[in-house]
């Protein structure tokens, strides 16, 4: 006689096994006709899943997060049921939830085009219109891969056969088509309302070059109707913002094929990138850090040394000259300890803290590069931090201040927080990852930071601290991090000398704020949608002459500007005034500066913003002084 709890603590006693569909059906019509999955002792399950022992159960509703995973999940499969159903010569591959959609991969020949996208998609409301049955079978392995093989589906037969033995195979049958899957799903396709298909692209078959490029369908599904449109209201504004778009718009950069995930800057854009690095490193220099550069290429044995070389040797460009192998940098940190192990250091020395704007290159797979914010070659706004273990909570806390002020400064207020431990497989003794974890909680709860905690997410040689910016259409970007390395140092060589005059090895500290400098700008530019602060625009003000006998009144405007530390331009072409504002307005020039018979008798100019504000006629030094401390970089002394 099964005892079932309820979250509100109330019991249920049956007797005999029940579904989760059938407790739920007790407990209400509503609930049961809401009900999308359980969760048995915290594990998720279906509503058809037979509950023979006392058990904790929840019951999961497409509102609860869980069960939107499930619908999503669902969703997928009846995309590959619609599929299926239209281009039975299509083969299915795999169909999982991600972010706030899911896709599904299909070999299919001849390909999917966007005006397949609706015939699909109106397959699939038809299959949910019907409400068919969605059940679950446990078969064994031959069993399964039989099955597929006859259907030709010889994807899902390899996945099965890759599969570690003794591994439950679970497959989901819905009508006529039937899928492999751990599952849980949606009772029902009837479930399934409010989805979208949004676009196609291509995949390599499990992400390797190699094997035959799919088709990949990717949708979206949400619990009512309005969550739905409002995603996609929002999935416009985030295309009006696109950073691809705005950059080729604006003339900031480009990308070829000649050069996959590396960046041409045009002379506008690198103007931002100077800016946010001059920025960063004044902050940095007033922090006690040194500005250091290492080697773009180094000998192979290196990266063997470190332990890079057999957990990202895939990722690594390389390259040979006289008999050597030598890696291209993916990053920055066993540079850094070479140069720390030049010389003797003593506890005197530390903590020596060490920065680059390193250029590193990754071999990404073609099919994830993303305009600025996934690339082959980036630059990091990189520090290692030399330090004593009784240093760690100091340097972390330091560090964790100058983040969030560099992130005010560009306008970021919400910053989430996740703290990740020890893994399974990891480098170096318990007392060592005991301190490391403690270090770090203490920085976190000394600033009174709330934060997740991801156990066993750290990196091998320790745990880790990330920080992630919302910006204001409430998406995240994982920017920052502080990882704490007993491991590197050692396997490199480096030592101080303690007080006592023992040598020891210093704790390495890895931090970054930006993360990389081309990802922020990109960032940047799509949370400004173009319009960046004025100390970032590259152009802050460009004057406009209304006729050519203002040309020279224009450019000695312009000259004024420079001098006063503007980044100031004059549009001299003979073209219609309201044809420059119109233009220089969409280049999203803060300030234009129109000059007529007026602004020339009296030395001033007439002040528009890109907003179209009208802030009348003023001088150039006027202007300036009204503009004040927003002209240059939001860099302060130290108070």
């Amino acid at each position: 006689m099964p005892v079932i709890t309820l979250p509100d603590g109330s019991q249920r006693t049956y007797d005999r096994p029940v579904t989760v569909g059938q407790v739920a059906a007790d407990i209400g019509a509503g609930l049961a006709r809401a009900a999308v999955a359980g969760r048995v002792d915290d594990k998720l399950v279906d509503t058809s899943y037979l509950i023979g022992a006392d058990a904790r159960l929840a019951v999961v509703t497409d509102k609860d997060p869980q069960g939107l995973e499930v619908v999503r999940h669902s969703s997928a499969h009846l995309l590959a049921h619609a599929v299926k159903t239209l281009y039975p010569e299509a083969q299915v591959t795999i169909g999982p939830v991600i972010g706030d959609g899911f896709y599904y991969d299909f070999a299919y020949a001849p390909g999917f085009s966007p005006d397949d996208l609706k015939r699909i998609e109106d397959k699939m409301r038809e299959l949910a219109r019907q409400d068919i049955p969605v059940a679950r079978e446990v078969v064994d392995r031959e069993q399964a891969i039989a099955f597929f093989e006859g259907l030709g589906e010889a994807y899902k037969a390899e996945i099965i056969r890759d599969l570690p033995q003794g591994e439950t195979i679970s497959l989901y049958r819905q009508g006529d088509f039937v899928d492999l899957c751990r599952g849980p799903h949606v009772p029902a396709t009837g479930k399934l309302k409010h989805f979208k298909l949004m676009r196609l692209a291509g995949a390599y078959w499990r992400g390797d070059s190699r094997n035959p490029m799919l088709q990949r369908v990717y949708g979206t599904a949400f619990a009512s109707r309005e969550a739905l449109d409002e995603h996609l209201q929002h999935l416009e504004e985030a295309e009006r913002r696109d950073h691809r778009r705005i950059g080729r718009a604006l003339d900031l950069f480009h990308v070829q094929e000649e050069a996959p995930g590396m960046i041409f800057w045009h002379d506008h854009g690198l103007r931002i990138y100077r800016a946010i690095e001059q920025y960063i490193r004044q902050l940095l220099q007033a922090h006690g850090y040194q500005e250091v550069r290492t080697p773009l290429i180094m000998d192979k044995s290196l990266w063997e040394r470190s332990g890079h070389w057999d957990k990202f040797a895939d990722g690594m460009f390389t390259t040979s000259s006289e008999k050597r192998e030598y890696a291209v940098k993916p990053m920055n940190c066993p540079g850094h300890v070479q140069i720390f192990n030049q010389g003797l250091k003593s506890y005197r020395d530390l903590p020596l803290r060490l920065a680059e704007f390193g250029s590193c290159h990754r071999n990404e797979p073609s099919g994830t590069l993303h305009g600025l914010l996934r690339l082959r070659n980036f630059v990091q706004d990189d520090a290692h931090i030399f330090c004593a273990e009784t240093d760690i909570q100091p340097e972390v806390s330091a560090f964790i201040d100058l983040l969030y002020r560099v992130y005010a400064d560009f306008g970021f207020r919400e910053v989430l927080v996740k703290l990740s431990t020890r893994p399974t497989q990891r480098v170096g003794s318990e007392a060592q990852w005991d301190k490391a974890e403690e270090a770090l909680k203490q920085a976190l709860s000394a600033k009174g930071l709330a934060f997740e905690l991801q156990p066993g997410e750290g990196a091998f040689y320790g745990p880790k601290i990330e920080f992630a910016l919302k910006d204001s259409l409430a998406r995240v970007w994982q920017c920052g991090t502080v990882q704490v390395d007993f491991a590197m140092p050692e396997r490199l060589g480096a030592s101080f000398v303690m007080a006592d005059g023992r040598k020891a090895v210093p704790v390495m500290l890895h931090r970054a704020i930006l993360g990389s400098l081309e990802r922020f700008i990109g960032i940047l530019i799509e949370e400004h949608a173009g319009a960046l602060p004025l100390w970032l625009a590259p152009v802050q003000a460009v004057v406009l002459p209304i006729a050519e006998r203002h040309g020279s009144v224009a450019r000695d405007a312009e000259e004024k500007l420079r001098a006063s530390g503007w980044r100031a331009e004059s549009d001299l072409r003979n073209e219609k005034i309201g044809f420059k504002i119109r233009e220089h307005t969409l280049q999203k020039v803060p300030y234009l500066l129109v000059v007529g018979d007026r602004e020339a008798e009296q030395g001033t100019v007439s002040v528009r913003t890109r907003e179209g504000a009208d802030l009348g006629g003023m001088s150039v030094g006027a202007l300036t002084a009204q503009v004040g401390a927003a002209l240059a970089s939001p860099e302060r002394v130290e108070e």
